[in-house]
């Protein structure tokens, strides 16, 4: 079945302007009139999200965070400097509060 859609969805993207109109009948009635553009962008946010939550389980079930020792993408601080930038922000944040 996932061929199948996969199949149906270039064949979509490769033969329409991103301009397309198309319909999403079970949305709301305001919003569910899109175009090709707008259903792609909604796409690329759904499977970020859903993946992003794959990978919290997989790190809950590992243990492991991103993609191993030496990822650019993870801080490299240590426990005393995230408890410094915590409390600096949480200061700042009380400061704005008034």
């Amino acid at each position: 079945m996932h061929r199948l859609s996969a199949e149906h969805s270039d064949a979509t993207i490769e033969s329409l302007p991103l301009d397309a109109p198309g319909e999403v009948p079970w949305w709301p009635e305001e919003r569910r009139r899109v175009t090709l553009h707008q259903i792609l962008v909604h796409m690329c946010v759904e499977t970020a999200q859903h993946l992003g939550h794959a990978d919290i389980l997989r790190e809950l079930i590992d243990g492991s965070a991103g993609k191993g020792p030496g990822d650019l993408n993870l801080s490299q601080r240590t426990t005393e400097e995230w408890a410094d930038h915590r409390a600096r922000i949480e200061a700042a944040a009380r400061q704005a509060v008034g």
